[in-house]
């Protein structure tokens, strides 16, 4: 019995807050690797790209993109392909024939290159082949004259 006399009730009650700390800490660290890995996530081959002044084309499905670099180099992604074999491998990725291809080629590279690429890619069964331009920049006289 002299156990349960010298018992004390305590008159703090629980605290029911949420330290918010150790939870902002954690998203500001998050943020941090989002903000260095997000500009990693575009996969591509460096190309120059001719300019052209046409609309987008709208589409919701995510293309494959064949890069063609200045020395004649294919690729897909990020991966180099044999230009005969580049029909396989697009086939080998998907197996839908109505997928979109995009054709990123250099400039500077000859018309027939080009067109033997493209040529391989619609054999293969891909019709939906896009050529992707740049945007031609504006200058300082089409602006003054637009506002005249």
């Amino acid at each position: 019995m002299l156990w349960s006399t010298h018992r004390t009730k305590s008159r703090r009650s629980p605290i029911a807050a949420v330290n918010l700390t150790p939870l902002i800490d954690v998203m500001l660290v998050l943020l941090v690797i989002f903000m260095v890995t997000a500009p990693m996530l575009t996969v591509g081959i460096k190309v120059n790209l001719p300019a052209a002044n046409a609309p987008n084309i709208p589409g919701n499905d995510i293309p494959i993109v064949v890069f063609i670099r200045q020395d004649g180099h294919v690729f897909i992604g990020d991966i180099e392909v044999d230009q005969h074999t580049l029909g396989a491998k697009l086939k080998a990725i998907t197996s839908e024939s109505d997928s979109k291809i995009f054709v990123k080629a250099d400039r500077d590279l000859s018309y027939g290159t080009v067109m033997s690429v493209m040529g391989n890619i619609n054999s293969a069964g891909f019709h939906k082949v896009v050529l992707v331009t740049e945007l031609p920049k504006k200058r300082n006289n089409d602006a003054s004259a637009s506002r005249k």
